[in-house]
């Protein structure tokens, strides 16, 4: 039994869970870089029947799973990974399982990236690592209106580190209830509205037809020249070529992303350069708390099949 842990970038995997107890016939392989080329990679994964996923970091489409006969099991992290075909992999008898996933850490990183906006929290530390000091004037948090998209678990949770800090807090989604504004303690507005009023307007959606592209250049066009962007979602929500130009030219003061439309990031990608952008090697998730559980129920999820235990299978 050949089992594969792909993209492991901090060589970490080994920490938090005890490989050892995989039976003695099993041979695990850690993968700490990462293939982009579907050909490399379908050699690279042929002799595999387990394949152990961080979330969405290696896409493993219908036509990869059809280049890979020994595949059995592919076991990722989080409830849910939109970056694996899982009608297809049930089509071909590969199951698809999943662990849980804590989640807060996006929502502490979102405030995180906030702060580090309204401050210029970054700019500053760059100051005095190079011999300067004080660089330009932050704003307030208390007294801002934080405008959310999307009001789910990470929305709701951002949501209460914003009153914590002061911050008028308006949401908006495509299926926002006022019940489900009332419960979270939020005001519910237009989209129009929201990306109008907000000081800082933030993404917290799933990634689906409806929301790709979402955010353009109308809907940037709309915010406020002092407004912010923060993306810890998924990367095309966000015209990568709208955010682009606004930034260059100035319309938004600035914008903090922690997604993208491919990643790793290109190393000559132009958001590595961009004015005003504040980029995260998307680290939402990248905790040792969440990496406990991820690893750890990853393990138990290939122990359980070996075993002929059930698992947490992933429906189409």
């Amino acid at each position: 039994m050949r089992i594969a842990i792909l993209d492991d970038y901090q060589n970490v995997s080994g920490d938090f869970a005890d490989w050892a107890r995989l039976p003695s016939d099993a041979s695990l392989t850690i993968f700490t870089d990462h293939l982009a080329d579907e050909t490399a990679l379908a050699a690279r994964l042929a002799p595999f029947e387990i394949l152990c996923v961080m979330r969405e970091r290696t896409p493993l489409p219908a036509r990869l799973l059809d280049r890979l006969p020994e595949l059995k099991l592919i076991v990722t992290s989080g409830p849910r990974n939109d970056a694996v075909d899982i009608a297809a992999a049930k089509e071909r008898g590969i199951l698809v399982c999943g662990t849980s996933s804590p989640g807060h850490a996006t929502a502490e990183l979102t405030f995180g990236l906030i702060l580090s906006l309204a401050r210029g929290i970054p700019q500053q530390a760059l100051s005095v690592r190079q011999n300067g000091w004080q660089l330009g004037l932050g704003r307030d948090l208390k007294g801002a209106t934080l405008g959310i998209v999307g009001l789910g678990r990470l929305g709701a949770l951002v949501a209460g580190y914003a009153k914590a800090f002061g911050m008028e807090t308006i949401a908006w989604s495509q299926n926002l209830t006022e019940e489900r504004a009332a419960e979270v303690g939020v005001a519910p507005v237009g989209k129009e509205r929201l990306l109008a009023r907000a000081d800082f307007v933030t993404l917290h959606l799933k990634l689906s037809d409806r929301t790709r592209g979402l955010i353009g250049q109308e809907e940037i066009a709309r915010m406020k020249p002092g407004g912010y962007l923060i993306n810890t979602s998924r990367g095309p929500i966000v015209d990568r070529i709208a955010l682009s130009n606004a930034l260059a030219h100035g319309t938004i003061a600035g914008a903090a992303i922690d997604v993208y439309d491919q990643e790793p990031l290109p190393v000559n990608h132009p958001f590595r350069g961009l004015p005003g952008l504040l980029a995260t090697p998307h680290i939402g998730y990248v905790t040792r708390e969440t990496y406990e559980i991820f690893y750890r129920e990853t393990l138990e999820d290939v122990l359980a099949y070996l075993a002929g235990e059930p698992i947490r299978v992933i429906e189409p």
